[in-house]
């Protein structure tokens, strides 16, 4: 009985984990493109949205502090580097 358990444990278990963070990747790189269309036709129809918790982060944009604003980016809301990078080149403009 122990061996079906520890089977279940260092195969079955993993190969699931797998399969779900294979999706969680997926759903993610969908949400990033939904949201990248969503800016460009907020951009086309000339509509700017600024969130109210990163008007610091729109400051240190504006005075050119770059890194700082996509490091007060990143804290205020757990995105990463890239995507920090990016919304911080959108607010600076």
């Amino acid at each position: 009985m122990e061996i079906w358990v520890l089977f279940l444990v260092v195969v079955l278990l993993p190969a699931c984990y797998a399969g779900v963070e294979a999706r969680v990747k997926r759903l993610d790189r969908r949400v990033v493109r939904v949201e990248q269309k969503l800016d460009l036709i907020l951009g086309h129809l000339g509509i700017r949205q600024e969130e109210p918790a990163l008007e610091q982060v729109a400051a240190l944009a504006r005075d050119g502090r770059k890194i700082e604003a996509i490091n007060a980016y990143r804290e205020l809301t757990g995105a990463g580097l890239k995507e920090a990078k990016d919304a911080v080149e959108r607010i600076g403009e």
